[in-house]
């Protein structure tokens, strides 16, 4: 079924086919690990303070990469929040590492810090902070966490492009962290990801994984007279094409933000009732939304803006969730539901039954009832 207005639309900026061109027809080098990949690392680790920044083609790849820097191994545990992606957890599940689910806050889908020290065992090796909507959870207590008891902390940062706590940027306070640049975030090169790395001392065996395993990079540098197999990795990195569609993104990232302020403020405004004049978004796509509501209870909306990459409501419960979602669908209008516990997936039933039967009534009732509403760029454009 074709949308009047999509879940989401992949903003292109302009100069993605240029430089694609380009690299295809000047630079000799599409394989990745070449002139765009460098200009995007770089960027990262000016802007941002990261140490170094390692293209990847998902942010999937990015915290498999993490796991195999981690040197996770069967019977290792990593507590991980239940309400994320798959891949926050899966990760470290094929390692061979026990996941250790956490809950979420009653308020917000973030994990809740507050209850993950009785948790910690003398076989956890890493915690996982995932910054839902791009918003920070408690990062500074989570690493003050994990330094006491000699665990990673690794941030899931899929959608924290930008994002800040306390004026220091997401992804700078773990050990590691990842990015993802999927067509659904705010800047996107169709597929890929980043993995950053914080600690000086991973930096080597960072680049020797992300490169199959080898000293490639090095060899190509002119520091070895050849290249071979030093450790576990994989063909992580991201193809100059992508790398030079992700350059033009980020060249216009402010712009990009702002525009995704201005969309996330006026679904703010509108459902708080503070203001009912949007400057973006149109009134009468705003009066749908809101009629739609009639007969569903109370419904919440999300507060916190992180980077502006989402917008969500909570429904009292999964029924009048599936009721909007199928009356907005008559008026042409995609809305989404997002994760479902991953304590309670069939995985894990069936490897770690234990985790399956733990209560995590946040988790579930984030999953039950909340829903995103459309927002990209060309979202006002739309009629």
């Amino acid at each position: 079924m074709e949308y009047l207005i999509p879940f989401n639309k992949p903003y292109l900026v302009g100069n993605e086919w240029d430089y694609i061109c380009f690299a295809a027809e000047n630079l000799g080098k599409l394989s990745g690990n070449g002139f765009y990949t460098a200009k995007c690392q770089a960027f990262f680790q000016n802007r941002y303070g990261f140490h170094r920044c390692f293209l990847t083609t998902s942010g999937t790849d990015a915290l498999e990469m993490a796991a195999l820097l981690m040197d996770i191994q069967e019977g290792d545990e990593v507590i991980v929040p239940s309400f994320t992606f798959v891949s926050s957890a899966n990760a470290f599940a094929l390692r061979g590492a026990k996941l250790v689910f956490v809950d979420s806050h009653e308020d917000f889908p973030n994990l809740d810090v507050d209850i993950i020290e009785p948790l910690i065992t003398s076989k956890t090796k890493a915690i996982v902070a995932v910054h839902y909507g791009g918003a920070s959870c408690d990062i500074e207590a989570l690493k003050d966490l994990a330094d006491r008891y000699g665990a990673f902390l690794i941030e899931d940062a899929a959608q924290a492009i930008n994002s800040f706590e306390e004026g220091k940027a997401l992804g700078s306070f773990g050990q590691l962290s990842a990015f993802s640049f999927h067509e659904t975030k705010n800047i996107h090169c169709g597929e890929g990801g980043m993995l950053v790395v914080n600690d000086p001392n991973l930096e080597k065996r960072a680049e020797i994984i992300w490169e199959k395993g080898t000293d490639r990079a090095a060899f190509f540098r002119g520091e070895r007279d050849k290249y071979g197999w030093k450790d576990l990795g994989s063909s992580f990195l991201l193809s100059e094409l992508n790398a030079a569609f992700l350059w033009a993104q980020l060249e216009n990232l402010n712009a990009i933000q702002e525009r995704r302020k201005q969309i996330w403020e006026d679904y703010l405004g509108w459902f708080s009732g503070l203001k009912k004049e949007p400057n973006l978004l149109q009134k009468d796509y705003l009066e749908i939304l809101e009629q739609a509501f009639q007969g569903l209870g109370k419904v919440e909306f999300q507060t916190q803006p992180g980077n502006y990459h989402l917008f969500y409501l909570l429904f009292e419960n999964a029924e009048f969730r599936q009721e909007y979602i199928d009356r907005l669908k008559e008026k042409g209008i995609l809305v989404v539901f997002h994760y479902q516990s991953l304590h309670k997936s069939e995985f894990i039933q069936k490897h770690q039954p234990k985790q399956f039967a733990r209560d995590l009534p946040n988790s579930d009732r984030f999953s039950d009832c909340l829903l995103r509403l459309p927002l990209f760029y060309e979202l006002p454009d739309l009629t």
